[in-house]
């Protein structure tokens, strides 16, 4: 099996993930499993800090 991490970035500098980056995390997790493809994680960065959507258990 085969495994991505997906990150982006918040300019802002809030860490936390707003509706919409759950909601893209679910359909890249749903589509990656359609191709045997796990999603290992989805990383939001700032200039200061990260946030890990496995880390917080939201995978």
């Amino acid at each position: 099996m085969s495994g991505v991490i997906v990150c982006h970035n918040h300019p802002s500098g809030k860490l936390t993930p707003s509706a919409a980056d759950k909601e893209v995390t679910q359909k890249i997790k749903d589509a990656g499993s359609t191709l045997d493809i796990k999603l290992l994680d989805h990383l939001i960065i700032t200039e200061k800090s990260y946030f890990s959507f496995a880390d917080d258990a939201i995978l």
